[in-house]
C-alpha cells in the first residue's frame, strides 16, 4: 500500500492524471489487447480527467483500445438527467476523447431487471479478462462507489440503497433538494474490485507453466504480471477521517474503503488537507517513501 501526499488538488489530480496516462503507454494496447480501465464520477476525479484529455488533444494518449467500467449509477434517474452518471462521463470525459462508445461501460439504473443488468455487468468485466487499474474516490463516509457503511467486503454489483450521509452529500448536484436525490443506485462490489484481476493471473501463470512441461506454446508470456491496481483519490479537510480510517485502523466493513489496505497494488492519492486526521509520523513515513 502507498500513500502519495501532493500539496494540493490540482498537484494530485495531475499526478493522478500522469499515472493512468503512463500505465496504458506501458501496456502498450491494440487491438484484441485492450486496456481496462475503471472509473469513478463525483468532484474528486474531475482534474484528473481534466488532465487525461489535455494529454490527449496534445497527442500525448489515445483510447483508442482502452475499455472502460463505470462503478455505479443512479436508480430511476433517465440517462439523459444532467445528474446521471451516463450525463456526467460523456460531458466531463468520453466526448473529449477518442474512446469507442462501445467500449464505454456504464451500468443501466433503468433497466426492466436490475439485478439481470448488475449479473451482466459482472460478466462484461470477466470477459474483458478484469480490471487494469481501478481509479475511485471515497465519501467522507469512507463508502468507495456505492458500498455504503456496513456493505459486504466480499460484495458484488448489486442493487444498493443509499446512506442518508450520501444522499446529503448529494444534494448540492440537485439544487439542494434532497427529495429529488436518488434513493437508490446500482454499484460494483468490493468484491468485484479486490478479486477482478487474481483469476487472471491464476490462469496466466498456469498456462505458462503448462506451455514449459508439454511444449506448447500457449501465446502467453510470463513476463507479463497483469496484475489489478487500485488508486483511491482523497482531497479535501471533509475526507482526512475517512484516510484516518482506511489508513491507521484495521479492515473495517463500516468503513468500506479500509479493504483496500489488503489489495497487494493499492496506491492512495491525497493532498495535504485530507492529511489532517493522520498521526504525524504516518505522514512523514510515507512522503519519505517515495
Amino acid at each position: 500500500m502507498r500513500l502519495v501526499i501532493l500539496e494540493d488538488y490540482d498537484q494530485a489530480s495531475e499526478w493522478a492524471a500522469k499515472y493512468i496516462c503512463n500505465r496504458i503507454i506501458q501496456f502498450k494496447p491494440s487491438q484484441g489487447r485492450y486496456f481496462t480501465l475503471g472509473l469513478p464520477t463525483g468532484s474528486t476525479p474531475l482534474g484528473c480527467y481534466r488532465k487525461l484529455i489535455e494529454y490527449h488533444k496534445n497527442g500525448d494518449l489515445s483510447f483508442k483500445y482502452v475499455k472502460t467500467f463505470n462503478m455505479d449509477e443512479y436508480v430511476g434517474l433517465p440517462r439523459n438527467h444532467p445528474e446521471s452518471y451516463h450525463s456526467y462521463m460523456w460531458n466531463n470525459f468520453f466526448k473529449h476523447i477518442d474512446i469507442d462508445p462501445n467500449n464505454a461501460h456504464i451500468l443501466d439504473g433503468n433497466a426492466p431487471d436490475l439485478q439481470a443488468e448488475c449479473d451482466a455487468f459482472e460478466k462484461k468485466i470477466e470477459e474483458a479478462g478484469g480490471i487494469d487499474l481501478f481509479v475511485g474516490g471515497i465519501g467522507p463516509d469512507g463508502h468507495i462507489a456505492f458500498n455504503e457503511p456496513g456493505s459486504s467486503l466480499s460484495s458484488r454489483t448489486r442493487l444498493k440503497t443509499l446512506a442518508m450521509d450520501t444522499i446529503l452529500a448529494n444534494a448540492k448536484y440537485f439544487d439542494g433538494d434532497l427529495s429529488k436525490v436518488p434513493t437508490m443506485a446500482l454499484t460494483v462490489g468490493v468484491g468485484t474490485v479486490m478479486d477482478a484481476r487474481e483469476v487472471r493471473t491464476h490462469l496466466v501463470l498456469v498456462a505458462c507453466v503448462f506451455s514449459r512441461l508439454v511444449g506448447i506454446d500457449t501465446g502467453i508470456e510470463s513476463k507479463e504480471t497483469f496484475v489489478l491496481q487500485v488508486m483511491i483519490l482523497i482531497t479535501g479537510a471533509h475526507k482526512a477521517f475517512a484516510l484516518y480510517k482506511a489508513i491507521e485502523e484495521g479492515v473495517n466493513h463500516m468503513w468500506t474503503v479500509s479493504a483496500f489496505q489488503q489489495h497487494p497494488r493499492t496506491i492512495f492519492v491525497c493532498d495535504e488537507d485530507a492529511t489532517l486526521e493522520l498521526r504525524v509520523k504516518t505522514v512523514k513515513y510515507f512522503k519519505g517513501e517515495h
